[in-house]
């Protein structure tokens, strides 16, 4: 693991494709640009690190992504079951076909994401900025979107079934073909 640490400090930029980091201490780092591309990053401290990269493929299982910053970074196919992503940056991210149900996202930064197809079932939501996003056919079956600002979002297709949009901002959003079968939808304009 340490020779993993100075290898990223010397040339964050070389990283490996598929480099095994998994339960590394890489809290605060500047990953920017780096090639974390299928990087093995289970159960990492990544709290407050910088990873506008290439992570296609990369495996943050069980990693703490508090406070990261996302922002732009290529996330497709990447693996966040039981990650911790409180107030995380995932604005402008691509992470359409990503499975990331099921986490608590609330407060988390997704404006102008690309989460086409996502699986965002049961995630915790609120609050979550999830303005311009592009949400086309993605799963939020059972997410909680209580506050979430939904303003100008593209939700062509998306599953909200059972969905809690409590008070969330919805200006401007593309609701065309979205399921909302037993949705929450108090105190929002699509209340009925």
């Amino acid at each position: 693991m340490t020779d993993n640490l100075e290898n990223i400090s010397q040339s964050q930029h070389q990283i490996p494709i598929g480099k095994d980091l998994a339960g590394a201490n890489l809290a605060g780092k500047d990953l920017s640009g780096a090639n974390l591309t299928g990087a093995n990053l289970a159960g990492a401290n990544l709290q407050r690190a910088i990873l506008r990269s290439n992570l296609r493929g990369a495996d943050l299982t069980g990693a703490d992504l508090t406070g990261a910053d996302f922002r732009n970074a290529d996330l497709r196919g990447a693996a966040f079951a039981n990650a911790i992503a409180r107030e995380a940056s995932f604005g402008g991210a691509f992470l359409a076909g990503s499975a990331i149900g099921n986490l608590d996202l609330s407060g988390v930064d997704f404006r102008g994401a690309d989460l086409r197809g996502a699986n965002l079932s049961g995630a915790l939501l609120q609050q979550a900025d999830l303005s311009n996003a592009n949400l086309s056919g993605a799963d939020l079956s059972g997410a909680d979107l209580e506050e979430a600002n939904l303003n100008g979002a593209l939700l062509r297709g998306a599953n909200l079934t059972r969905a809690n949009l409590l008070c969330a901002c919805m200006e401007e959003t593309v609701w065309e073909g979205a399921t909302l079968d037993r949705a929450c939808l108090e105190g929002t304009p699509l209340s009925p």
